[in-house]
């Protein structure tokens, strides 16, 4: 681990597509002002478990269901024994509270798969996206790397990339084109973008290295 990258973990929930697109930027060069140390799952049973492992990546599981009112305590107590400096939400299906997040204010990024303001928000997750997109005629998606804030998906833009809509899609045709052409493109290059701001304000002493 090169000390002065930003440490950066992880947050996943199913099959790690997402992570794995981070993996391969920082294996190519393109994420290198940050490095992944740490993949957390909400899900004991994600396959982006076994992605993690492949890239010799420690991986955690933290679980709602289990830890109840404990899962933040618990997820802060994991990022704090792993010095982490900064987060990526890549399918991670948790919300997280605004006192998790001020914890991280302004070190928590998050991929989602429409040009935000446009199907965003509660309960906009997933193939609901894509199916409400569609029902509305959309000829134009995508997706959004943002920060995150207490609002769902209100979050600072950081990149957008347009993805058009077929006229024969189906949600699951435009939930995979959008994954291949927008997400795994624009999330990789949010994180080096973010990270590199951090590295910089280490470097000058602006911030604390850790939380």
């Amino acid at each position: 681990m090169n000390s002065d990258k930003i440490r950066i973990a992880v947050f996943v929930s199913g099959g790690g597509t997402n992570l794995q697109a981070l993996i391969d930027a920082q294996k190519g060069g393109i994420l290198h002002s940050g490095e992944i140390t740490l993949v957390v799952s909400s899900n004991p049973g994600a396959y982006a478990i076994n992605r993690a492992a492949a890239a010799g990546i420690e991986a955690v599981t933290v679980c709602r269901k289990e830890l109840g009112d404990q899962f933040e305590i618990q997820l802060l107590r994991v990022l704090d024994k792993h010095r982490i400096e900064m987060i990526v939400l890549a399918g991670f299906m948790s919300i997280l509270s605004a006192d998790f997040i001020s914890h991280y204010e302004n070190r928590i990024i998050n991929i989602h798969p429409s040009l935000i303001p446009s199907f965003c928000g509660k309960g906009m997750y997933g193939l609901h996206v894509h199916e409400a997109a569609l029902a509305y005629g959309v000829k134009v998606s995508g997706a959004t790397a943002h920060y995150v804030t207490e609002v769902t998906d209100g979050g600072r833009i950081i990149l957008q990339k347009a993805v058009r809509v077929r006229q024969d899609d189906t949600p699951e045709s435009l939930q995979k084109r959008i994954m291949k052409q927008a997400e795994w493109d624009i999330l990789p290059r949010a994180a080096q973008q973010v990270a590199k701001k951090l590295q910089k304000e280490k470097t000058d002493g602006h911030r604390p290295a850790t939380i």
